[in-house]
């Protein structure tokens, strides 16, 4: 190699090097005023507060009952205590489910009884009991994939292998066997079926959730199993004889009931420049109190926005929504785009996936709104929170009015251990760590303080899909 050769090789690596050394952008500046917020709020005791008094004074808040309605009362007193505007209720319609009796138990090979709750919107059992052989699938797919004479007449059996995930992708990878197991279970001909329960826990708790039957298909009894339990009938077909179970299973249809969306706002200084919508959901499942599912929630999202309500006045109002009737169908978020959708809003977020640290914000923001995303990188920085490659958008309330083409901001709750407790009796304040739930307190003062007064025009943007 010439020593020309030589010179323009070590050019070009002492450049290269040079390149690797050169020092990322200039992260955007985070205002003095926004940093004091969120500082202020990791001190927080609000949310805590309301979390406490819903789950002790309510408790269970199963959907369009008297409990719900008193949960709504509770809401607006307290958000009118807190100094909230245009506090009120706005109530809507809907089909009322009911708990009845829930027992199950081998009765060959082994007799064993078993723990199990009744997924909402399930069929009936005759008062007593249904008795019939069990057909046992490890996986939804495999359901999914067998003819309708192996599952005809029978009770089927649904595994899965749910494990905890930081993102929660592993609740969408198996809640199928949940959401759709039954009504293809129906379509197939069973007499009923019971699943592992959606969990990632090791307790004799069930989990319920709700289960959807398409018109034309009629409800079947359908039940989650303890994840203990159905270990052990897997266990028990692993022995190779048939299995005989008998279930007892007497929810009921009551009607049409009443449930309803609590409102308050912190009212902004430019109508003009639109509303940014946060909440959470405010009924729950009726086998605990609730309170990460979704009492905590609406406390996060509301102890934030009265950190600004107690400031000066923001740009754009920020209007909180305690949603009802997420849990049978997300009922609050259909009827809130229903009579909001023609109002300007600026942005969409919700709080529902617990009350442990956030560690991931995703938006879907305009192009002329990108300045944001930075400043959101910066602001959220010192409380452990990166920024996510995704597309944001997610949720079941705010999902209706993003669709709309309104801008979200996700603010990502750490799942690990989530769905131990989500929908079962151990949804309790005892759950809630005060520490974390302050952090996401925190977290939601920093986005509301930099996008409620953001100098940039928030346009519609393309929905996640």
């Amino acid at each position: 190699m010439t020593r020309i050769a030589l010179t323009l090789l070590a050019l070009a690596s002492s450049t290269a090097l040079a390149a690797q050394r050169t020092a990322p952008p200039l992260p955007a500046p985070v205002d003095a005023k926004v940093a004091a917020l969120r500082d202020a709020a990791l001190k927080d005791d609000v949310a805590y507060d309301i979390v406490e008094g819903l789950t002790t004074e309510v408790g269970q808040r199963l959907a369009a009952t008297e409990a719900e309605a008193r949960a709504r009362t509770w809401g607006v007193a307290k958000l009118k205590a807190l100094g909230f505007k245009n506090v009120h209720v706005e109530t809507y319609q809907m089909p009322v489910w009911l708990r009845g009796e829930e027992r199950a138990e081998v009765l060959a090979p082994f007799p064993q009884t078993l723990k199990l709750v009744a997924l909402g919107n399930s069929g009936a059992t005759p008062a007593a009991g249904l008795t019939a052989p069990v057909v046992v699938f490890r996986t939804y797919g495999d359901l999914a994939n067998a003819p309708a004479e192996a599952v005809r007449g029978k009770i089927v059996y649904v595994g899965n292998a749910m494990v905890p995930t930081q993102d929660g992708s592993s609740y969408g990878a198996y809640g199928p066997a949940r959401f759709v197991g039954p009504a293809l279970a129906a379509r197939l001909g069973a007499a009923a079926i019971v699943i592992k329960s959606i969990g990632t826990d090791h307790h004799r708790n069930p989990h319920t959730g709700v289960t959807d039957f398409p018109a034309g298909v009629v409800p079947i009894p359908s039940a989650a199993l303890s994840v203990s339990d159905a270990e052990l009938l897997e266990r028990i077909a692993d022995r190779g004889k048939p299995i005989t179970l008998k279930l007892v299973l007497t929810p009921r249809f009551a009607g049409t009931g009443t449930s309803g969306n609590v409102i308050a706002e912190v009212p902004g200084s430019d109508p003009k420049a639109g509303i940014v919508l946060i909440g959470g959901h405010l009924d729950s499942w009726d086998l605990g109190t609730g309170a990460i599912d979704d009492a905590s929630g609406v406390a996060i999202t509301t102890a934030a926005a009265k950190r600004l309500l107690d400031g000066p006045r923001p740009k754009r109002t920020i209007r909180v929504v305690w949603f009802g009737a997420e849990e049978p169908g997300g009922y609050g978020g259909k009827d809130y785009a229903r009579v909001h959708g023609g109002e300007r809003h600026a942005t969409a977020g919700e709080s529902d996936f617990g009350a442990d640290r956030i560690w991931r914000y995703e938006v879907n923001l305009p192009d002329s709104a990108k300045p944001i995303a930075d400043r959101l990188q910066t602001a959220l920085a010192p409380l452990g929170i990166g920024r996510g490659a995704g597309v944001g958008g997610d949720g079941t309330d705010v999902g209706p009015t993003l669709a709309l083409g309104v801008a979200a901001i996700d603010l990502n709750q750490d799942g690990t251990r989530y769905f131990d407790t989500h929908h079962t009796p151990d949804d309790t304040l005892d759950r809630i760590d005060p520490e974390q739930l302050r952090q996401n307190v925190a977290a939601w003062t920093t986005m509301l303080a930099i996008v409620a007064n953001a100098p940039e025009e928030i346009g519609s943007v393309t929905p996640r899909r």
